[in-house]
């Protein structure tokens, strides 16, 4: 079994990658705003529309990740469960922070 079947973000690949190009378009398209010379609080407007997106995509990658790996692990126990839940919470604190 190849490592990528054990990814619970897998079933949502497409949804993920349709998302991450979306918000790969808006940080061109904020290039060319600051190319432009736009109007600042129009370029923060879009920066704010990006963070969000970028966000609802880490929430959704974590959720996928708690419900798939995480589960997978704590029905496995020992070491594996532990190792998981602290690589998780590591992931969250991250999200928390940024």
């Amino acid at each position: 079994m190849s490592d990528h079947a054990h990814h619970g973000y897998i079933a949502d690949k497409d949804a993920y990658l349709k998302r991450l190009k979306r918000i790969e378009g808006q940080a061109r398209g904020l290039q060319n705003m600051v190319d432009d010379e736009k109007y600042c609080i129009d370029i923060l407007t879009q920066i704010s529309a990006m963070t969000s997106a970028l966000e609802s995509v880490a929430l959704g990658l974590l959720n996928d990740h708690l419900a798939h790996c995480v589960m997978e692990a704590v029905e496995e126990g020992g070491d594996t469960a532990r190792e998981k839940i602290a690589e998780a919470s590591a992931a969250i604190a991250r999200l928390v922070r940024s």
